[in-house]
């Protein structure tokens, strides 16, 4: 999902860790890397909004190793930032970010910046058998990382559109008749900026699955249906904002009628009254899922005590007790990477939120369309790149 800055200020299975995680307890005794005789201070930045389904997780993992970590630093940043600011740092040789909580989008960026730490297979021994561990999709997100960030969080995203039924009578079935509703009803359609934002990148990368283009995965050539369909509809919408946030909050207020969503932003909005409750989502016919993960990297230049803390740090994060914690108020719904995390785990304040403000139809809509995967990093950072030119360019807030 998107940058998530204002998120909150807005309103068994697995081995479980103690100590230590029971599979960096293997790797360590091994002689791999070794920890460090003293706690270390960890500094951790989110720029996916992921700190909302980890934070508890993260720090439980403190508490239960005081002898490994003395203090954990949150810091929120935007996306597509981060990465020069870390490049900055290397090139000067002072690291002072030790992990990086990230969506696809920063994943990418540093992929094709060369910024992240080869965890895999160079430190395999360190974590579960992500084979046996990740829900089918989640494993297949793994593989977008190339060994450079673990999944932590999953979900089958979107495109979805959100709407106002008292203001939206007659709700769009078909790509053609979103474009139709648009030039009707002009500026009262959104989505955000896709580099920075979920349900944007999300509503990009759907489109050539709608629009029946001859490759979905190749947005520099394959996609001439989309780039043509985006130009067309960004004659009827006003502006693109910089993160999700103020789709919702426009959306919530009455500025606009519908807007780009997923089932997480179709849900936490909600709970948290941003949204109002009585908001409706629709799929277009034929959609395919754009699947959406968050992902733990490392920037080079980390101190290798550091590493050995984070190594474990993460095989915990992949335990059902850690997983359990990313339903939190459905913001990434369902949320967990690995397999057989119920909701029945998951704190009583979740549960609480998806009962009330989760859709019985989701499990139909997840059951009975395709989950792709998003585009690979390299090709990701072209299409974000072409929107930003050709699509974006003078309507961007």
């Amino acid at each position: 999902m998107t940058t998530n800055i204002t998120r909150r200020t807005l309103v068994g299975g697995l081995a479980g860790a103690t100590t230590l995680g029971l599979a960096g307890t293997r790797a360590f005794a091994q002689g791999k890397l070794a920890l460090p005789t003293s706690p270390v201070a960890l500094s951790i930045v989110d720029v996916a909004g992921n700190l909302a389904l980890t934070q508890k997780a993260l720090e439980l993992y403190r508490q239960k190793n005081p002898k490994l970590v003395s203090r954990i630093t949150f810091t929120k940043a935007p996306a597509p930032e981060l990465p020069g600011k870390i490049k900055a740092q290397q090139d000067a040789n002072r690291v002072d970010i030790d992990m990086v909580l990230t969506g696809t989008d920063a994943l990418s960026a540093g992929l094709d910046q060369k910024l992240w730490v080869e965890v895999l297979p160079a430190h395999a021994g360190a974590l579960p058998n992500l084979d046996q561990t990740y829900q089918e999709p989640a494993l297949r997100m793994q593989g977008l990382a190339r060994g450079q960030g673990v999944v932590v969080t999953y979900y089958p995203s979107g495109p979805l559109l959100e709407y106002m039924p008292a203001r939206v009578k007659a709700v769009p079935t078909t790509a053609e008749e979103l474009l139709a509703w648009s030039r009707e009803n002009k500026n009262k359609f959104m989505y955000a900026r896709p580099a920075n934002s979920g349900p944007g990148r999300t509503f990009m990368m759907g489109l050539p699955y709608l629009l029946g283009d001859s490759n979905p995965k190749d947005p520099m050539k394959g996609w001439d249906k989309t780039w043509t369909y985006l130009k067309a509809l960004g004659e009827n919408i006003e502006l693109y904002p910089s993160g999700t946030t103020q789709t919702m909050k426009e959306l919530g207020d009455g500025t606009r009628d519908m807007i780009a969503s997923t089932t997480g932003w179709d849900i936490n909005p909600r709970v948290l009254g941003v949204v109002p409750k009585e908001a409706e989502v629709a799929a277009l016919k034929g959609f395919h899922w754009i699947a959406d993960a968050h992902y733990m990297c490392v920037p080079k230049g980390v101190p290798d005590a550091k590493m050995a803390v984070l190594l474990d740090l993460m095989s915990f994060m992949l335990t059902k007790e850690a997983q359990a914690y990313t339903y939190d108020e459905g913001y990434f719904y369902p949320g967990p990477a690995v397999k057989g995390v119920t909701l029945d785990m998951a704190p009583p304040e979740s549960q609480q939120a998806i009962k009330e403000f989760g859709r019985p139809a989701y499990e139909k809509l997840i059951a009975e369309n395709p989950v792709e995967l998003p585009l690979e990093p390299d090709q990701m950072v072209l299409a974000f790149r072409r929107w930003d030119e050709e699509v974006g360019a003078a309507k961007r807030r």
